[in-house]
């Protein structure tokens, strides 16, 4: 197995386990904090930066899943299910973008950030449909972006904080998150 692999399968299984750690962080009884400081996005986002396409893509789908076996949150329908494939797509599409762009990190976080949210809309739609629960666009909008604009800033001034810190440290090479 080459090192650049290596290197990957590790920063996938930390973002893993920061992924099942944030959210535990975040546990007042009776607020949803989670919905508002989206602490699962952050380790998803930060693999797709890191490990690629694949490994970013499988941090995503994973983590709701494992988080509601672990700590019985989020309810595994219909927001997990909703949300494994909302943060696959961060993971895929963060990934895809850094590639695509050579780097450029906010690029690539904010279109992983309109691309998870459209498919988490597309889950969601489909999902409470069949429960025969309304979803419109205005529910949409609500949980997509306005609750979640604390948690869209955190993300935008933390990820690319840590990114420089690795390369600073050089625990990550530019040119690997792009192959």
């Amino acid at each position: 197995m080459k090192h650049a692999q290596i290197r990957k399968l590790v920063y996938t299984a930390i973002c893993i386990s920061l992924g099942l750690l944030l959210p535990q962080v975040n546990k007042i009884p009776g607020v949803n904090l989670g919905a508002i400081l989206l602490p699962m996005h952050i380790p998803v986002l930060l693999a797709g930066l890191l490990c690629g396409i694949p490994y970013a893509t499988f941090c995503g789908f994973i983590l709701p899943l494992l988080n509601y076996v672990i700590s019985g949150r989020p309810m595994i329908y219909p927001v997990g299910i909703s949300m494994m494939f909302e943060l696959a797509t961060y993971g895929c599409i963060t990934a895809l973008l850094y590639r695509l762009t050579k780097g450029k990190v906010y690029i690539s976080l904010i279109g992983a950030m309109i691309a998870g949210r459209i498919v988490m809309g597309i889950a969601n739609t489909f999902l409470l449909g069949m429960s025969e629960k309304p979803y419109g666009f205005s529910v949409f909008l609500t949980e997509a972006f306005v609750n979640a604009i604390p948690g869209i800033a955190i993300q935008l001034i933390i990820i690319p904080v840590i990114l420089y810190a690795l390369k600073k440290a050089k625990l990550t090479e530019l040119h690997e998150s792009y192959e």
